[in-house]
């Protein structure tokens, strides 16, 4: 069953967010360690990220018209 059907949102890997970012992976992991990283689920040592939360961790990272 898919988790649409069910009305949950799909999850993402550190893998996929860090080839969606355009960074490494160790990049997440640094994130996530001095508190930088987008707001994760932990399934066991597994990691895994909603659409959601990374747009909010995004739209916090937006910046307003040009900066010199």
């Amino acid at each position: 069953m898919s988790t649409t059907k069910l009305g949950l949102e799909p999850l993402i890997g550190v893998e996929e967010l860090a080839e969606y970012l355009s960074v490494p992976v160790q990049t997440i992991y640094d994130w996530r360690m001095s508190g930088r990283a987008p707001r994760a689920y932990k399934f066991g040592k597994h990691l895994r990220f909603a659409a959601a939360d990374i747009a909010e961790w995004l739209e916090q990272r937006h910046e307003d018209g040009p900066h010199e």
